[in-house]
């Protein structure tokens, strides 16, 4: 069946990595343009595969090519709805192929080529054949099959156009419903390679992480495919509505992550927070200085206010971990009217790059527009501080009620803890007494001793008192 191809396929080399290395080319990613698309047509040239652009064979070594998959699929049971979920599945075939390597999904997929690979013969030819040939497999309802590769970078600049189109058509579709009008939820393992103890909980208001998948997308792959990684969940009775917890949901959790998760909160990024694979278009994260949630996508490319980029944050909660304070996410999630609605929703929100800002603006409520900073305003807790008292954010009066909870439950302010504010004019301490006053995936401390180092990794500080003395 693959006799003509020059590298192994199989399932098992799902999972592999192909590290810098070991890399001939990247195409797409972060430091380049990509999408993949799947639509369902009536006429498909079937067995076709095309190259418009520069092919493996003609591209140098250690470079990044733009790059972009148009899968055109044919068959009598075939319906428009399935394509979301069948071109999801491109990312768990590509990985079948010894050799390349494929990460996330629509216009934020990310893939290499293995420099063995290359050395074998491998042309771009062959990745078409050989997803040809799995899909099929795995769809017998697929009937006929073609596949075009662009690395041409006008080619993609114009293919992008068109799959942001198809994106936005399945994203409004599903915008139609929500959790309450529905008795079932879905569950989906897709991930698992990477990410073993992770289930990704769809609901119609909780789209996918990787936001390639929507609720209707869900029933149809589960129609399509019962013993599939995409599966049905009775929700069944509800713990708590407000946070999104769900009894079945934490019987599935516990059973698919081997006992590592039984609770999950799927509105919250305290407590119980959803698991994050790794696949996810962005990063809800805590600020405890200022009590409240920023936000940070895969294309943002500087710093965030914790003073790390999202590849260093996506590092932390990455991976099916449970991690309080982080929850990855889809951008689809934050136009939900239940996004994050446990921790307030937009109001807690106090930072996100422009670019997200921009695509949500209609989604953002109107008199919380022009309060929530982007990188543009604000890059620093003091900045963000300062932006969200002129602009009188939510954030801020509940900063001063938890001010004055602490001083009325306190009674008074020992002596020592008094701080001449004229000398260190830019320190303030806020907070309730045993509250979570920092988080840190990971604290190194160093020894007084000198040879020692000690990290801390997940680590929670609590605080009933703050006690500074200046020397």
């Amino acid at each position: 069946m693959f006799e003509d191809i020059p590298v192994d396929v199989s399932p098992m080399y799902e999972g592999e990595r192909i590290r810098s290395a070991n890399m001939f080319v990247e195409l797409a990613g972060p430091k380049s343009i990509g999408a993949e698309l799947v639509q369902v047509k009536e006429d498909v040239e079937n067995g076709k595969v095309e190259v418009i652009g520069p092919n493996l064979s003609e591209m140098k070594e250690g470079e990044i090519y733009p790059f972009g998959i148009l899968i055109e699929i044919k068959g009598e049971k075939l319906e428009k709805e399935l394509e979301g979920v069948i071109e999801r599945r491109t990312h768990e075939l590509s990985n079948y192929i010894k050799g390349f390597m494929h990460l996330n999904q629509r216009d934020q997929i990310w893939c290499r080529v293995s420099k063995e690979a290359k050395n074998a013969g491998f042309e771009l030819e062959h990745l078409g054949k050989s997803l040809s040939i799995l899909f099929k497999e795995e769809f017998p309802i697929i009937e006929e099959i073609s596949i075009t590769f662009y690395t041409d970078k006008k080619e993609v600049e114009a293919f992008l156009e068109n799959t942001s189109k198809q994106y936005e058509e399945r994203d409004a579709r599903a915008r139609e419903l929500s959790d309450e009008d529905v008795d079932v939820f879905y569950g989906c393992v897709m991930c698992q390679s990477f990410a073993p103890t992770h289930t990704c909980i769809v609901t119609p208001d909780r789209t996918a992480l990787c936001g390639a998948i929507n609720w209707f997308d869900c029933r149809a792959a589960a129609k399509m495919d019962p013993d599939g990684p995409i599966f049905e969940i009775d929700k069944g009775e509800v713990l708590d509505e407000i946070r999104g917890e769900y009894a079945n949901v934490n019987t599935v959790m516990a059973d698919k992550s081997q006992g590592t998760v039984d609770r999950v909160y799927l509105h919250s990024v305290f407590g119980y927070p959803h698991t994050s694979c790794g696949c996810f278009e962005a990063v809800a994260f805590y600020i405890p200085e200022l009590d409240g949630v920023g936000i940070v996508d895969r294309d943002f490319k500087g710093e965030t206010p914790l003073g790390i980029p999202f590849s260093a944050m996506a590092g932390q909660c990455s991976g099916g971990k449970q991690v309080e304070g982080f929850a990855g996410l889809s951008l689809e999630y934050m136009r939900s009217p239940k996004f994050l609605q446990a921790d307030g929703g937009y109001e807690r929100i106090i930072w996100l790059p422009k670019a997200i800002k921009d695509s949500l603006i209609d989604f953002i409520p109107e008199d919380l527009a022009d309060k929530i900073p982007t990188e543009e305003d604000a890059n620093s807790i003091k900045e963000i501080r300062k932006f969200l008292r002129e602009k009188n954010h939510p954030i801020i009066e509940r900063l001063k009620e938890a001010k004055a909870k602490t001083a009325e439950e306190t009674g008074s302010v020992e002596e020592e803890s008094s701080i001449e504010m004229e000398a260190m004019p830019e320190m303030e301490v806020e907070g309730v007494p045993m509250t979570q006053v920092a988080y840190a995936p990971e604290l190194t401390v160093p020894s007084a001793s000198g040879g020692v180092k000690i990290i801390f990794r997940n680590a929670k500080i609590y605080a009933e008192k703050v006690i500074i003395k200046r020397k």
